[in-house]
Parts: structure tokens; sequence; C-alpha cells
């Protein structure tokens, strides 16, 4: 029988490139845990009409990228192709609104749509996210992006650039809606078969559309901007002007519209131009209509999303090295039935005390111990022979300094604050 292979669009996250997922995720849930955002995981899959109702029928998403199945019990189920649908049917069927006059969540794990895979794109990917729910102050639009601006420079990233809009309300939008399909009509045969299918559907979606000719024909098409209410424009001047407050930097980009059809006033992306084509790293915006489209009260609502996948690509060509991984204080050797026994006892009391033990468990000579020990980047290598083993002690051998002496099992357990004072000093020393 032949193997089996992982699926096409899904990939496996391998130890040695497992620690960069594990810094994204730690500084992510720091960053979240000082602006007091609260962790909610929602279920990966939901009703397939949350997704319709949500994002809506005419995007590309809902349209040709989610996977969709019937269950056993002849209901319509979709894995989630996004977060923010799922937490606010969390946020509306769990009343949070009326715990707390403002929600502000966090999340992070799998999402799924049908596309054809690419660099840090894959049809399982992974996200970070924010959704700040109950303010329509453009100070919020401004703290979530001060919170994903946060995530990004903690994590060392270069070559950032955010890019804002506005989408203005529904009526801004219907307004725009058709002096776009308006200026259009006349180029459709120009432009890409997308395009031409979203020209009556989705008409804002042909704004970022990545074919040239489409590009060079919407150049000069309306712009957004100049159909904003006063209201509309007033908010959009907020923002901007409490960004310059915090000193994060932005361009306006007409163009920019997002994916989805919640959105709402703002739009952000934060671009990254080590990425190529694929350079967005986070995007959101504002999306004050989604609470009240899925059942619940008028409620506004902004957030945003970060894919792990790119994160990680950008840190690899930041740092050109192997991804950040946990290395042993201590590396435990032994020989015997006795020896190992007591060797596993010793490494679990460790442990146990908050030290990082590898335990060698080939069972080969110690001569080959030691050099896996000294590869290992431990400090102390312990010793246990069938000699020491009997004795009820344990030899210590310094890899740094080549020091060896021998101390009973009892008093080393006895002088831990002792050794991880000298493991400390070890690791300064080293870097």
């Amino acid at each position: 029988m032949g193997t089996i292979k992982a699926l096409r669009g899904t990939r496996d996250i391998l130890p040695e490139e497992v620690g960069y997922w594990q810094q994204v995720e730690a500084i992510a849930r720091s960053v979240f845990g000082n602006a007091l955002y609260s962790e909610v995981r929602p279920p990966i899959f939901e009703q397939t009409e949350l997704f319709a109702r949500g994002i809506g029928e005419a995007t590309d998403v809902v349209g040709k990228e989610m996977y969709t199945f019937t269950d056993r019990g002849d209901r319509s189920i979709t894995l989630r192709p996004e977060f923010t649908a799922g937490v606010v049917r969390a946020f509306i069927e769990h009343k949070l609104g009326a715990k707390r006059n403002v929600q502000r969540l966090w999340y992070g794990g799998p999402v799924f749509r049908y596309e054809r895979p690419q660099a840090g794109r894959q049809r399982q990917f992974h996200q970070i996210g924010a959704e700040l729910i109950g303010s329509e102050s453009p100070a919020a639009d401004v703290e979530v992006i001060a919170v994903a601006t946060d995530i990004l420079q903690q994590l060392g990233l270069k070559s950032l650039q955010l890019e804002i809009n506005s989408v203005g309300n529904q009526s801004d939008r219907t307004a725009y809606r058709a002096a776009l399909i308006e200026f259009l009509t006349p180029h459709k045969a120009d432009l890409d078969a997308d395009s031409q299918d979203r020209l009556t559907r989705n008409p804002l979606r042909i704004l970022d559309s990545k074919d040239p000719n489409t590009q060079a024909i919407v150049q000069n098409a309306p712009q957004l901007l100049d159909y904003l209410s006063d209201a509309s424009r007033h908010h959009f001047e907020q923002v901007q002007a409490m960004l310059t407050t915090l000193g994060i930097e932005y361009r306006i980009n007409p163009r920019l519209v997002r994916g989805l059809d919640y959105y709402t006033h703002t739009a952000f992306e934060i671009q990254s131009t080590d990425l190529g084509a694929q350079a967005t790293v986070c995007g959101g915006g504002r999306y004050d209509g989604l609470v009240s489209e899925l059942g619940g009260s008028a409620t506004p609502a902004v957030g945003w999303a970060m894919g792990v996948e790119r994160l990680i690509l950008l840190l690899e060509q930041l740092r050109g090295e192997d991804a950040p991984t946990a290395w042993a204080q201590v590396y435990l050797v032994s020989q015997g039935d006795r020896a190992t026994a007591q060797g596993m006892k010793l490494a679990q009391a460790l442990r146990q005390a908050g030290l990082r033990v590898e335990f060698d468990l080939s069972g080969a000579a110690f001569k080959k111990q030691f050099k896996r020990a000294d590869r290992s980047g431990a400090s102390l290598c312990l010793v246990l022979g069938e000699s020491e083993a009997e004795a009820g002690m344990v030899g210590l051998k310094w890899l740094k300094t080549q020091e060896q002496t021998q101390q009973s099992q009892a008093d080393l357990l006895g002088s831990l604050a002792t050794l991880k004072q000298r493991l400390a000093k070890d690791a300064m020393e080293q870097g």
C-alpha cells in the first residue's frame, strides 16, 4: 500500500519551525493582555447561513471558497472561512453586550478556504485577530490598529505600511455603487472575467482586482471618498488625526475596499514589501451593521485579522535563521536499568522545579550520549552509571568548563537554588 500524504493546501508544522508559531502566539497574547482583550474560541464549523448572511453571498469567499457539506442531520455546515461572523454570533447568543458595554475580544486558530495554494496561504491557514464590539467612536478604530501595530513591532518586522480608506455607510456606498457601475459598464468587455461577473453583484471588489488591464481601467474610476456624507467624512478625519497623534504613519488608498460585505467606514491593511504580490499581513475595518444583520441589536464594531503563515514568512526572511527553540539546560545520561530508573526520577524532579531537562533514552554507550549532550546546548550534563546508582550519587559535568564533580542525588535536589543560579549565570555568559 502507498503512503498517505497531507492533502494539497494543508501542511504539517514541524518541530524545527514551530518555535516561530509559539513566538507569534506568545507576543500576541501579551499585547492583547496589556490592552485587556479577552480570548474567545468559537467552533471551527458553523451553519452555512451564518457566513452567507454575515460575509455576503456575492463575495468570492461565499461564492467560491467555502468548504461546505451536509451533515447527518441534513444541515448545511461550513468550516469557518474567517472568524468575525462566528465571534459576532457568539456575542449575540451569549448576550455579551449585556455583561459589558464594550467587549474587547481576540482569537486565534485555523480557517479554511478552497483556493489555489500559494506562499503564505494554504487551504487550511491560521489567523490571529481582534474584535472591539460596542463603540462607534473613531478611537476604537485607532485602538485596534494600534494593537495590531504593537504586535508587529514586537515581532521585529520591518518594511511595514499601513493603508487606510473609508467605505462610508450604507447610503454612501449605494450612491457610489451606482456611479461605479455607470463608469465601468462601457468598459465591461475589457475587464477580466471575475470583474465582469462582479460588475452587478459586487462592483466594489473590482477596485482591488490584480488584473493589469482592469487596474488600468479603474485608475480613472470615481473615488468612494468623494461620495462620503459629512458624518462619514468626519469619522475618517478623526481616525487620521488620532493615528497622527500616536505617531502611526499611514497612507490613504482610495481603492482599498476589503473583500467582505460587512465593512463600513474605516477599512485598513498593514502590508509588507518583503512579500511581493501577497503583501497584506493584517487587514480589517469597521462593521457597524453585522451584529444586526445576524439577529442582534444594532451594535457598532471594528476588528482585524492577521495571517500567521505570512507573519512567519516575514520572520524567516528577516532573521535568516532557524526558528527559535527551547534548549536544554540540563542533559541527563545513564547506563543500566537501575541508573535509568533513578535518572527518570531525577529528571522529573528537576523538571517540576522549573528546569529544562533532556533525558537521553537511547540506551547508547556513554561516548555517544556525551556527544549528544555537547550538541544539545545544555550547560550541565548529569551522569548516572551503575556505580552512581548503587551509591545514590550523580556525576556533574559542566560542559563549558569541563569541570566534573560528584554529589549525592539528595544533595543535588536539596540545593536547587544554587544550581539554578549557576545555570542562569552560564546562560548569560553564553548570550
